[in-house]
């Protein structure tokens, strides 16, 4: 039981990164401090994406899964709604790399925003 709990723990903690990497830019207009964490994360989460890696959360899951007497994803409400979410099933290379330039020209225009804004003195 507690393996199948850190299990999805680990998927609302991926689930939680993707959407930072995503959209933290616009928390950083907000708290312009977060960037220091948002930036290294940012740049790691296209860096999956362009090179194709698998991030290390997934194959961690998977083995807390294993050990708590699981093979796949069937299950509950978090693998039923939230892992498709982070695993889809048309993921290729092609849809990878357009998934990290959109994150990429998601958080440079963000960012160019909060700089115009900083720069102009209108923070």
């Amino acid at each position: 039981m507690p393996y199948l709990l850190i299990a999805n723990l680990l998927v609302l903690l991926h689930l939680s990164f993707v959407g930072f990497v995503v959209l933290g830019a616009l928390l950083v207009l907000r708290w312009p401090r977060l960037a220091w964490i948002h930036i290294p994360c940012a740049l790691w989460g296209a860096l999956i994406e362009f090179a194709g890696w698998v991030c290390p959360l997934t194959p961690l899951e998977i083995r807390f899964r294993q050990l708590g007497g699981q093979a796949g994803y069937a299950g509950g409400f978090i693998e039923h709604y939230l892992l498709p979410v982070l695993y889809p099933q048309n993921l290729t290379r092609p849809v990878q790399v357009v998934l990290g330039t959109l994150v990429l020209i998601l958080n440079a225009a963000t960012y160019r925003r909060l700089w115009r804004r900083r720069t102009s003195g209108n923070v």
